[in-house]
C-alpha cells in the first residue's frame, strides 16, 4: 500500500481489490507468461523477507516502482510491498541506511556516495548496491521567466548575463542532491558553457517537489530536476526548458533501484522477486498505449500529486519548451528498451564516479573498477532476467560521447577527468 513520510495513506478495500484485479491485466500487457499455483510455489525460491517497504520520490520516473504495486506484480512474485512516498533524497538515503526502507527509487550516484562516504553526501557511510536501473532520459534544466525577459535564450547568453552582473548579484541554481544526477547534469551543462558552478554561481539543494514553489518566490534562477516539475514550471508560467538531459546525453542513465549490500546478501531471493516485479512493470511502461493511464495513476495525491496533463506530454515524448518551441522527442523517458534501460551497465556507474572526482567529491584517484563491481550488481540482474526469460545486454562497459563532444572512455577514467578545463581535481 502507498504511504507518505508525513502521513500514511491507508488504502481502501475497494482500491485493494482493484489493484489485485489489475494483476492479470499486468501479466497480459507485459508480455510475460502468467505463473499458476502461486509464483515460486514448491520451487524453493520463496522470498526470505516477504514484507517490504520500497521508497520513491514524487517524480514521473518513480512509475515502475508504483506500477509494480498498482498492477499487482509484487504480489505475483510473492511480496507484500508498501510503496512509501518520501520527502527528500537525503531522507531516502538515511532510511535505507537504518533499514526503515528495504529498497528505493534512488538517484544514480547516491549508492556510490554512501558506499564511499564521499564528501558532500553528509550521511553515514554504508555500502549500497544497484541491482537494476529504472529509467533513461526524462530530466531537464529549467530557467526562470525573468532570465528569458533579459534575453537569455542559450547557454552562451546565460554566461554573458552572469558575467555582466558579476559583483551586482549572484545567480542561484538548484539541484536535488549534491552527488546525485541532477547536480551532475547542472554542473556539466554550466561548465560546458564556461560557467564555474562552484565560483560563478551559487548551487543549492532543493527536494524535487519544492522546486517550482521556490522558483515562484524567486529563490533560484534555474534548476535541474526530473519530471513533472519542469513541465509544471511551464504550466504555471514561471519558467522554460533550456535543455533536456537527453540532449546532454542521449539515453543517459538516471534513477536506479538502490538497497544496502547487507540487505541484498541476507535476502537474495527477495531481491530477485523485487527485480522481476519492477522489470515487468518497466515493460508495461514502455508501451506507449499504456502511458496515458500511467500518467493518470501516478498523478494521484498519494503518488506525485500534480495535474495529469502536466505529466502526459513529456511521458509521451511531446516536449513543450515553454518558449514557443515544441518537439516530438524520440528520446523521451524510457523504462525498458529490451533490457538496455534496466540493466545496471557498469560504465554508467563509472561515469558518475569520474564526475564525483572531477568536482572534488572524491579527492584522489581510486580503484574505479573495484568500486563499480561492488556497486553495480549485474550478476543479480542476470539471475532475475534468466528467470523471466528476457535478453540481457552483452556490454558492461562502453564508450560514450556527451553533447560537448568529449568522449568518455571507461578504460581511462582519470584521463577523462583531466579533459575538462573546469574541474576541482
Amino acid at each position: 500500500m502507498p504511504t507518505s513520510s508525513n502521513k500514511k495513506n491507508e488504502i481502501t478495500r475497494r482500491h485493494f481489490l482493484g489493484a489485485a484485479g489489475l494483476s492479470a491485466l499486468g501479466v497480459l500487457l507485459s508480455g510475460l507468461p502468467p505463473l499458476t499455483g502461486g509464483l515460486f510455489a514448491g520451487t524453493g525460491d520463496t522470498p526470505e523477507t516477504a514484507k517490504l517497504k520500497v521508497g520513491f520520490i514524487p517524480l514521473t520516473d518513480c512509475a515502475s516502482v508504483v506500477m509494480a504495486y498498482e498492477l499487482g506484480l509484487y504480489k505475483k512474485y510473492g511480496l507484500e510491498v508498501i510503496v512509501s512516498k518520501e520527502a527528500s533524497w537525503a531522507g531516502v538515503r538515511d532510511k535505507l541506511t537504518i533499514g526503515e526502507l528495504q529498497a528505493s527509487h534512488i538517484l544514480y550516484g547516491m549508492p556510490y556516495a554512501s558506499t564511499l562516504g564521499i564528501t558532500g553526501a553528509e550521511g553515514q557511510k554504508k555500502e549500497m548496491i544497484i541491482p537494476m536501473a529504472i529509467n533513461h532520459n526524462g530530466q531537464a534544466i529549467t530557467l526562470s521567466a525573468d532570465l528569458k525577459k533579459k534575453g537569455v535564450n542559450t547557454l552562451a547568453d546565460l554566461k554573458k548575463q552572469i558575467d555582466a552582473d558579476k559583483g551586482k548579484r549572484t545567480y542561484t541554481f538548484a539541484m536535488t542532491f549534491p552527488p546525485g544526477t541532477h547536480a551532475m547534469w547542472m554542473r556539466y551543462w554550466l561548465a560546458a558553457g564556461g560557467i564555474d558552478p562552484d565560483n560563478d554561481i551559487k548551487l543549492i539543494t532543493i527536494p524535487p517537489p519544492q522546486m517550482v514553489a521556490n522558483m515562484r518566490i524567486g529563490n533560484m534562477d534555474g534548476f535541474c530536476v526530473g519530471e513533472p516539475w519542469n513541465a509544471r514550471a511551464i504550466f504555471d508560467g514561471i519558467g522554460w526548458t533550456a535543455i533536456t538531459t537527453q540532449q546532454l546525453w542521449k539515453n543517459h542513465p538516471e534513477k536506479v533501484l538502490g538497497m544496502t549490500k547487507e540487505f541484498a546478501e541476507k535476502n537474495p531471493k527477495t531481491v530477485q522477486a523485487l527485480l522481476m516485479a519492477i522489470i515487468e512493470a518497466s515493460q508495461h511502461l514502455d508501451k506507449m498505449e499504456n502511458r496515458a493511464k500511467v500518467a493518470e495513476i501516478i498523478s494521484r495525491k498519494e503518488y506525485v500529486n500534480a495535474p495529469t496533463e502536466v505529466f502526459l506530454g513529456r511521458i509521451q515524448g511531446k516536449i513543450d519548451y515553454g518558449d514557443g518551441k515544441t518537439v516530438d522527442d524520440p528520446d523521451y523517458m524510457k523504462f525498458y528498451r529490451d533490457g538496455e534501460v534496466t540493466f545496471p551497465c557498469k560504465s554508467h556507474g563509472l561515469w558518475f564516479l569520474t564526475q564525483h572526482r572531477r568536482w572534488g567529491f572524491i579527492d584522489k584517484p581510486i580503484d574505479y573498477k573495484k568500486v563499480v563491481d561492488q556497486v553495480n550488481r549485474t550478476d543479480l540482474y542476470r539471475e532475475a532476467a534468466k528467470k523471466l526469460g528476457i535478453p540481457v545486454p552483452k556490454e558492461e562497459y562502453k564508450k560514450e560521447t556527451l553533447f560537448d563532444g568529449i568522449e568518455f572512455d571507461p578504460a581511462d577514467p582519470e584521463g577523462y577527468v583531466q579533459k575538462f578545463k573546469i574541474r576541482r581535481s
